[in-house]
């Protein structure tokens, strides 16, 4: 069994290769082709956290994926990084443990961060006007980073609960500006990334202009929520990563809940990317895209990373 290490996971993976990646691991799970039994989930309070246990198998790979995640907010206070975790690989034709992958949640951050660039790619407007991110953590930076695939704008306008930490956010190769209020976020920005670990709404209809595509990735667990459940009802396109967990845990569910959407008004981003559901058809129209990470989205860097 190989152990491969944090530096030569970023050797082998470039984040090109993981966006197009995650991009065709979405097509095949809407497609039917990939097993992932439910998330496993450990939450804690003191020091707030939780771990996710991801796994799943792709048809026709010679591999499959058990992936371990945590997420303890406090950690930043300690000098320590807010995530990590490792991948296990294992041989689909004996059941062999082939690999263990020592990514240090660099993996997670990375394939989370590739599924914002697809949704931005699928759905964002063609003028943007300036990117907003919503949270000022690691995950922010990553999802601003790898927009740079996928849009040419430049400019971010960044609002977090300690402005302290917006004013220091910084991207390489972006102006970024900090904002105080989330209305002033939504006035300028076209696309809106949250990244946060909410358990209320940050943003609400009314703030929310037409034309604007909305990325949620922070819910992804049960009881986190960033998006008001009335954006829902006001959106053209309402897009998840998958159906069931989203109308689970993620924002859909509350929106669901509310009796405001059903069911059948959520399509996946993968039927989209494959054209078997309508994305952005208006530039007027707004848009969402609620992303609670999926078990695909783990199998396809893997084996990325772990490629002889």
């Amino acid at each position: 069994m190989r152990i491969v290490s944090l530096s030569e996971i970023k050797l082998r993976v470039s984040t090109a290769a993981a966006i197009a990646a995650v991009e065709e691991g979405f097509v095949a799970y809407s497609r039917g082709e990939v097993t992932v039994p439910p998330v496993g989930h450990l939450g804690f309070e003191q020091p707030p956290g939780d771990v996710h246990i991801k796994y799943g198998h792709r048809r026709g790979d010679d591999m499959f994926v058990v992936k371990i995640a945590s997420g303890f907010y406090d950690n930043p206070k300690l000098g320590l990084p807010s995530s990590n975790g490792l991948m296990l690989v294992f041989s689909a034709q004996t059941g062999a443990p082939e690999a263990v992958l020592l990514d240090e949640g660099w993996l997670t951050d990375l394939r989370t961060a590739a599924a914002g660039a697809v949704a931005a790619k699928h759905l964002a407007p063609r003028d943007v006007g300036e990117i907003g991110i919503v949270g000022a953590g690691v995950q922010a930076r990553w999802q601003l980073d790898l927009l740079r695939h996928v849009t040419s704008c430049r400019r971010a306008v960044v609002w977090a609960r300690d402005f302290s930490k917006a004013h220091a956010f910084a991207v390489e190769g972006f102006e970024i500006e900090a904002v105080r209020t989330l209305e002033e976020l939504a006035a300028r920005a076209r696309l809106i990334v949250t990244t946060t670990p909410s358990r209320e709404a940050l943003l609400r209809a009314e703030m929310i202009h037409p034309g604007t595509h909305i990325t949620a990735v922070g819910a992804d667990a049960p009881g986190k929520q960033e998006l008001d459940p009335a954006l829902f009802a006001r959106a053209a396109v309402r897009a998840v990563d998958s159906r069931s967990q989203c109308l689970h845990h993620g924002d859909s569910a509350h929106a669901l809940r509310a009796g405001l959407v059903r069911e059948t008004d959520f399509a996946e981003l993968g039927e989209i990317i494959a054209g078997t559901r309508p994305g952005r058809t208006d530039e007027n129209q707004i848009t969402i895209a609620d992303l609670t990470g999926l078990a695909i989205q783990d199998i396809q860097v893997a084996k990325l990373a772990a490629a002889n």
